[in-house]
């Protein structure tokens, strides 16, 4: 047994840092300087959802599926997101969504089987972290989660899913697709990303993200069969089901994960990530660690951040 070491599993934060495509670009500035003041203290304005961070599950729905309102941060323990956990080598082509047969699989590439997962921390390494960067690739064209992973992830019990890609969910599922704000934001081609996606995959596996496309394809009952507990508490079915599936039934989500979770991939350790106690928080940046036996760290090259996004 070799010493216990932790592996940083953060972005960096600064000013030029890649954005989801909506938020504003963090505000960083110096309110006294070593040369005036003999001081350095600097002011920050951003969302709490920028680069490596944690949602609570008030941050996109009002009731859980129990009928309480949903939780803030600060009505989460301090160790929401701490526990034991194992890094799952996610293998899912570009653009695609997670399914059960992919969790599994990693699953099983660890030497593990879904039953033991109860009360665990899963970190997802889809090798999304190593795009992060102010990029459509990154952005609109991640893979992601569903309803189905999600409905798995509570079928087993898991404690945290902390993820490497643009969030929870399938960036479809997202306002960059037909949901919630509708941005349909354009893709590579000049088209809509949703456009891009039928034309690439069908329309069949379009309509995984689209709600009036759902129905119209497969037909209201069977729109009610796959979403229709989220519907019962008042949550558009396409409209990040994942998270809704994670956050309402108590898992809770950490997203952007990344810098060296290459070094833990495949591998069991401590995980740690503790958001600043705000009270009626939607979520929280946070810095993620894994504690884990030296002798256990997977060979990868250190992770150099040289780009700003600006």
């Amino acid at each position: 047994m070799g010493k216990k070491v932790f592996v940083d599993l953060s972005h960096p934060f600064f000013g030029d840092m890649p954005l989801w495509p909506y938020f504003s670009k963090p505000e960083i500035a110096p309110m006294h300087s070593m040369a005036k003041g003999g001081v350095l203290t600097q002011t920050i304005k951003c969302t709490m959802h920028t680069g490596t961070h944690a949602d609570a599950p008030r941050h996109v729905m009002e009731r859980m599926f129990d009928g309480r309102r949903a939780l803030y941060s600060h009505e989460l323990p301090v160790d929401a997101y701490c526990g034991d956990a194992v890094c799952l080598d996610i293998r899912v082509n570009r653009w695609q969504l997670i399914m059960p047969k992919d969790l599994e699989d990693a699953v099983t590439r660890v030497g593990m089987k879904p039953s033991e997962l109860k009360g665990m921390v899963l970190c997802l390494n889809t090798g999304m972290h190593r795009k992060f960067d102010d990029s459509k690739e990154y952005y609109h064209y991640s893979l992601g989660c569903g309803i189905d992973a999600g409905k798995w992830f509570v079928k087993h019990g898991v404690k945290v899913v902390a993820m490497d890609q643009q969030a929870l969910d399938h960036p479809l599922h997202t306002s960059m697709g037909n949901n919630g704000t509708r941005m349909k934001l354009e893709g590579y081609t000049g088209k809509s990303i949703c456009d891009e996606f039928i034309e690439q995959f069908g329309i069949e596996a379009y309509a995984e993200f689209d709600r009036e496309t759902y129905i119209k394809v497969h037909g209201k009952a069977k729109y009610d069969e796959k979403f229709g507990d989220l519907e019962a508490i008042g949550c558009p079915g396409t409209w990040e089901p994942c998270h809704k599936e994670m956050l309402g039934h108590g898992i809770v989500g950490v997203e952007n994960l990344g810098g060296d979770l290459d070094k833990v991939k495949g591998k069991r350790f401590r995980f740690f990530a503790l958001p600043i106690r705000w009270h009626m928080g939607d979520g929280s940046m946070v810095r993620c660690a894994a504690e884990i036996d030296e002798d256990e760290l997977v060979p990868a090259e250190e992770r150099i951040y040289k780009y700003g996004a600006m």
